[in-house]
């Protein structure tokens, strides 16, 4: 029988919701791994304020030595200051970034360093062929649409749209469900990343990563501690489950296993499984756990392939 491929992934929970939407994730990972037959062993260290309560320091070297041997690092509260020092342990090149809208979702991927553009949007192409085949390259100058020209000369089928920043940033605000994925340079990532994940009425969730080429990237949601709802098991867990979803494609290579845990989050939000925060209508709303054991159930019948022992 063929062996169960094993991954190992640094938990970092920290303080107030992040222990419950970590415990979520964990058994959003395991039921994955069980589908598409790989193994996922977790390593929780401290972190934030759980690292200065039991340590005195919110990043210890448990934590970091963690992370550098980790396969990913998985972290429930990426506003908190603590994560900078994870990040500067890793070489960390690029960064991809997923937000679900009210109907579909857009990829935005771009380095962390100018020598990785070309590189980015190879990705972005790759990343298009497998959704709805649709790339807008939002940059400028003579090289980056050299870069974008030979990438589409490959992928041939890939929609391509040339975009200035000027004229994305209002569609992506107004707009967004005419994207698919989104390729931009460094100088503009920050802005185009953070006008992506804006809403007005709440309804995005958004997931990052920050990725190596050759080594262990970082994947969270991106929300703070809330600590006035932590213990209530009244959380909202899609972003922390689309960051799962996002470090298992990006992050330990197994794409259907990513795919099959996004589609699952995404049929429970279309069948109606809302936690308080999304609740527009009367009545009850989910906890965290009934979302999440919603997610569960459907996670068998959203599976993107089908896997035989060799």
């Amino acid at each position: 029988m063929k062996s169960h491929k094993k991954f190992t992934v640094a938990c970092l929970s920290g303080d107030g919701i992040g222990p419950e939407l970590m415990a979520e994730a964990s058994r959003a990972v395991a039921e994955a791994g069980r589908l598409h037959r790989f193994r996922v062993e977790e390593v929780h260290v401290p972190f934030a304020g759980e690292a200065i309560s039991r340590h005195g320091h919110p990043l210890p070297a448990e934590t970091r030595a963690a992370c550098r041997r980790a396969d990913a690092v998985l972290v429930a509260l990426t506003k908190e200051p603590a994560l900078e020092g994870v990040k500067a342990e890793l070489d960390l090149t690029w960064r991809v970034q997923r937000v679900r809208l009210a109907d579909g979702d857009i990829a935005v991927v771009s380095p962390l360093e100018d020598q990785m553009e070309p590189y980015v949007v190879r990705r972005a192409f790759d990343l298009a062929r497998s959704r709805r085949a649709k790339v807008a390259a939002v940059g400028d100058g003579q090289t980056w649409n050299t870069f974008v020209g030979w990438e589409a000369e490959r992928h041939h089928g890939v929609e391509v749209e040339r975009l200035s920043l000027s004229e994305a940033l209002p569609r992506l605000m107004n707009a967004p469900d005419g994207f698919c994925v989104v390729v931009t340079q460094r100088a503009h990532a920050e802005l185009v990343s953070d006008l992506t994940a804006a809403s007005r009425n709440g309804s995005r969730i958004v997931a990052s990563g920050r990725l190596s080429q050759d080594g262990p990237g970082i994947f969270g949601p991106t929300h703070g501690s809330a600590p006035d709802i932590a213990g209530q098991g009244v959380a909202n867990p899609s972003g922390m489950l689309l960051a799962a979803a996002l470090m298992l494609s990006e992050g330990l290579g197994e794409r259907a296993a990513g795919s099959t845990l996004e589609r699952a989050v995404s049929s429970a939000l279309a069948s109606g499984v809302r936690t308080a925060d999304l609740t527009v209508a009367r009545g009850p709303a989910a906890t965290t756990r009934d979302f999440m054991d919603a997610v569960l159930e459907l996670m068998p019948t959203t599976r993107t392939d089908v896997e035989f022992a060799a």
